[in-house]
C-alpha cells in the first residue's frame, strides 16, 4: 500500500516568524525522497505538516486525497521519527516497542525483533539511560518496523556512528524493495545517503528551491576546470554557482546542462568537464538562494 502526498501552497508561521512559505509539491507513493536544507530552512516544520502533527497556517496538505491534520485514519498510516523529542524517557525500550505496535496497524513484530538484535538494543533498560546512538537506533527501529505507508525520518539517525548509519541505509533499501512504501529522509549527510534518493526536494529559507529526480539534478551541475582565462571566457552566459582558483588554474561550478556545442568547445579549449557531487550542488544552490533572497 502506498499513499500519494499533495502539498498546496502550504505555510507555517510562528508569531511573526515564517518557517515555511507557499510550498507546493506532489509526491507519488512508493519512492524514497530526500528533503535537503540548511539548519533553519524549515525542514522539520514542513515534515510536521506531512506527519499530520501540525495544521498549516496557509494552504493544505492532503495524503491519499484527504486532509492530513488530525485525521486519525491518515495519522495511523504515517510514522514520523525525529532525532530529538520523539522518545519517552520514562519508558523502557520494551514499553516503547509495545506502544509502537499499538499505533501502527502494519507493525511487524518479527522485523522489529530483527532490528533490536541488529542494533543490540536492551529491552529492559529505560530510554533515559541509553546513549544518543542507542536512542537513534531505537528511533529508526520504530520507524522501519512500523511499515507505515509514509515513513519519515527527520535526521533521526544522526546519533549513530558511521557503521551503524550505513547498516540503517542498507535496511531502508532492503525493506523498501521487499515492502514498497514512501520514505522521506531529511539529512545533511548527503554524501552518505544521497544514492538512496529517487527524488530530491531542497528547502531554502522556508521556500521550495527545487523538486527534481536525483539523476536529473546531478546532470544539472557541471564542473569546468582549466586555465583561468579560458574558463572565464567559457562560462560567459552560464549560471555560475561557485569557483575556486589555485595559481593559474580555475575550477568553476555551473548549474545547467551543457549542449553538445559547449561540450565540443570545452574539448577544443583544453578544459576538463566533470560531474558535481550532490552535496556540492546543494551547498552552492542554497548559498546562492540565501544571498539572493
Amino acid at each position: 500500500m502506498t499513499l500519494a502526498i499533495d502539498v498546496r501552497g502550504a505555510g507555517v508561521q510562528y508569531g511573526r516568524t515564517v518557517a515555511v512559505e507557499n510550498v507546493s509539491f506532489k509526491l507519488e507513493g512508493g519512492k524514497i525522497y530526500g528533503l535537503l536544507g540548511r539548519n533553519g530552512s524549515g525542514k522539520t516544520s514542513l515534515l510536521s505538516l506531512l506527519a499530520s502533527f501540525r495544521e498549516p497556517t496557509k494552504g493544505e496538505v492532503l495524503i491519499d486525497g484527504k486532509i492530513a491534520f488530525e485525521n486519525a485514519e491518515i495519522m495511523s498510516q504515517v510514522c514520523f521519527i525525529q532525532e530529538n523529542g520523539h522518545m519517552m524517557d520514562g519508558y523502557k525500550v520494551k514499553d516503547a516497542i509495545k506502544l509502537a505496535a499499538s499505533c501502527w496497524p502494519k507493525w511487524d513484530e518479527q522485523y522489529a525483533n530483527h532490528l533490536l538484535d541488529l542494533y543490540q538494543l536492551p529491552l529492559k533498560k529505560s530510554i533515559s539511560s541509553l546513549s544518543r546512538g542507542m536512542k537513534s537506533a531505537l528511533g529508526v527501529t520504530l520507524g522501519l518496523a512500523s511499515r507505515a505507508p509514509v515513513t519519515i525520518f527527520d535526521e533521526a539517525y544522526l546519533g549513530m556512528d558511521a557503521p551503524t548509519r550505513y547498516a540503517f541505509y542498507d535496511e531502508v533499501l532492503r525493506d523498501y524493495m521487499e515492502h514498497p512504501r514512501t520514505f522521506i529522509l531529511s539529512t545533511h549527510l548527503i554524501e552518505e545517503v544521497g544514492n538512496l534518493f529517487e527524488e530530491v526536494l531542497i528547502l531554502d529559507r522556508g521556500r521550495l528551491l527545487l523538486h527534481e529526480e536525483s539523476d536529473t539534478l546531478r546532470q544539472r551541475g557541471v564542473s569546468i576546470t582549466g586555465p583561468a582565462e579560458r574558463v572565464d571566457d567559457f562560462v560567459i552566459g552560464l549560471q555560475v554557482l561557485g569557483e575556486q582558483r589555485l595559481g593559474g588554474t580555475k575550477s568553476v561550478t555551473v548549474y545547467g546542462e551543457l549542449n553538445q556545442e559547449r561540450v565540443n568547445r570545452a574539448r577544443t579549449d583544453g578544459l576538463d568537464l566533470g560531474p558535481v557531487p550532490l552535496q556540492d550542488l546543494f551547498v552552492h544552490l542554497t548559498k546562492k538562494g540565501g544571498e539572493g533572497a
